[in-house]
């Protein structure tokens, strides 16, 4: 416990630090203050104590952006286009994501359902919708308005949004139903499968750095 609280108050005293000093950054496996490098695409900064990874170059604003309309085209067809279409006996069923929550409305599972809307259809959806506002802004060399909140709620958000946990048990489903009927894959499951693919390569640390580009550019 006395540990615990030690490197608490250490990251504390970094993070204070690192809001004074902008340009330095912080080794996340020694906690030294170095020089916030500039790094080229694909390069990765070391860390002269430990040797460890300190710093990797991120996206470029055009990067986010393009990934951002991506999602977004993608987020839409995964909600309005069919995932799984069923044949048995001469009928056809299909559902859409939608469906699938809005089976979960009798009074018992209703609280699953909540949790299934949130983290596969509510908070992509606000997830992918700051990005665009953001990056949109940020490609006329400005910083968008609500600029500061909206980067904590979208750094906030990021754990909670839970697409390849979703697409998974939609994988785990088409297995299952595939042996028991004729099971026909539509638009809406590539389209999630790729949802989760470009949310993946939206990591953390490329939104972050538009904190940097845009001091860098000296946007207002």
């Amino acid at each position: 416990m006395r540990s615990l609280k030690v490197r608490r108050e250490v990251d504390a005293r970094v993070q204070e630090d690192m809001r004074q000093f902008p340009d330095l950054i912080a080794c996340m496996s020694c906690d030294t203050l170095t020089r916030r490098p500039r790094l080229s695409r694909a390069e990765i900064a070391i860390c002269p104590v430990c040797g460890g990874v300190l710093l990797r170059a991120a996206k470029s604003v055009q990067q986010l952006a393009a990934l951002s309309i991506t999602a977004a085209v993608l987020w839409l067809l995964a909600n309005v286009m069919p995932m799984l279409g069923i044949d048995l006996s001469g009928r056809h069923s299909q559902t859409t994501l939608w469906g699938s929550v809005l089976s979960f409305t009798n009074h018992l599972t209703a609280p699953m359902g909540v949790v299934v809307a949130l983290a596969l259809i509510v908070l992509p959806a606000l997830q992918i919708g700051i990005l665009c506002w953001l990056s949109f802004f940020a490609l006329a060399g400005r910083r968008a308005p609500l600029f500061n909140e909206l980067m904590r709620a979208w750094d906030g958000m990021h754990a909670w949004s839970m697409v390849e946990v979703g697409m998974l048990g939609i994988l785990v489903s088409y297995v299952k139903l595939k042996g028991l009927f004729d099971v026909d894959v539509g638009i809406g499951m590539w389209a999630m499968a790729g949802l989760a693919i470009v949310l993946t390569l939206i990591v953390p640390r490329d939104v972050r750095a538009l904190w940097h580009q845009l001091d860098a550019a000296g946007a207002a």
